[in-house]
């Protein structure tokens, strides 16, 4: 089961109280949600949104027992006219976990790993966008060499473009153990990290335009959370930590928020023992004016 990660960090920092509404935008399996439904109590509100419709449904597994929530497949970009179209109010508190769960990652069939051989999926939710598979498809050297630096800061992307680009002329990609193989003979073998993890990142982000929904949502915060309000956002690489860290800063500097977070709040070292995934995890968080 995924293990929610900085679960007593995100309860202090989103300060919840009993009958507060609260959001969780990505709800991932739930873990997350259920320490909010507690925090909140019986005459609080839980809405919890997520692109895949199989987290939803480990999520209303966690959840059954408890009342007052309610979950929508759609994209937490979408917040603002998620409230409108629901008649919900401003939340007094909403938590963003940007981490793929371990269901995705070991149990999704989409890809997501290298280190297992699935069908090159990679989106969240499958209704929308084009797959990995088509974007390699069809990407260009340049385009999947901007792709991996852009999003993934992968040292060698152009020479994994290029290999992926050479592969894909003899027969089409159409699996993660394909791709992990290319991008590994490229590499010249495996090392201490395999070489695909930051080519599979990248490819992920790209796939689900994930910057873009960041990007999308942080500016438009005081429609979703109101005065007085927390937000809380757990980020696991460096690329999407900057833009969280400078939309943060955009919204303080306009008035907007307070940042709460002055410096990142990260694992203990019992946690990450624990869950070793955890360890690249960081906690920024904002109070809202």
């Amino acid at each position: 089961m995924h293990a929610p990660v900085l679960l007593d960090e995100v309860i202090k920092a989103l300060d919840l109280h009993e009958g507060d509404f609260a959001v969780d935008g990505t709800l991932g399996g739930g873990g997350h949600a259920k320490a909010m439904l507690r925090a909140i109590g019986r005459r609080g509100r839980l809405l919890g949104i997520d692109r895949d419709v199989h987290a939803l449904a480990r999520a209303r597994e966690t959840l059954e027992e408890l009342r007052n929530v309610i979950l929508i497949q759609d994209s937490y970009a979408e917040l603002p006219a998620i409230l409108a179209r629901e008649k919900l109010p401003k939340a007094d508190a909403l938590l963003l976990d940007l981490g793929l769960s371990s269901d995705q990652l070991e149990a999704s069939g989409r890809g997501f790993s290298f280190q297992r051989d699935e069908p090159l999926d990679m989106r969240f939710d499958t209704r929308e966008g084009e797959t990995a598979a088509a974007f390699i498809a069809k990407a260009t050297v340049a385009e999947l060499t901007r792709a991996f630096r852009e999003y993934g800061e992968e040292r060698s992307a152009e020479k994994f473009a290029r290999a992926i680009v050479d592969a894909r002329r003899r027969e089409p990609i159409r699996t993660s153990g394909m791709l992990a193989r290319i991008v590994e003979r490229a590499a010249g073998g495996r090392g201490r990290i395999h070489p695909a993890t930051k080519v599979f990142m990248a490819l992920r982000i790209a796939v689900n335009r994930e910057l873009d929904q960041l990007r999308t949502l942080i500016p438009s915060l005081r429609r979703v959370v109101k005065p007085g309000g927390r937000v809380a956002v757990i980020t696991f690489h460096s690329v999407e930590d900057r833009v969280v860290k400078e939309g943060f800063r955009a919204l303080a500097k306009e008035g907007a928020a307070t940042i709460l977070t002055k410096h990142v709040i990260r694992p203990t070292r019992a946690e990450v023992l624990a869950n070793p995934r955890s360890r690249s995890a960081k906690l920024r968080s904002i109070q809202i004016l």
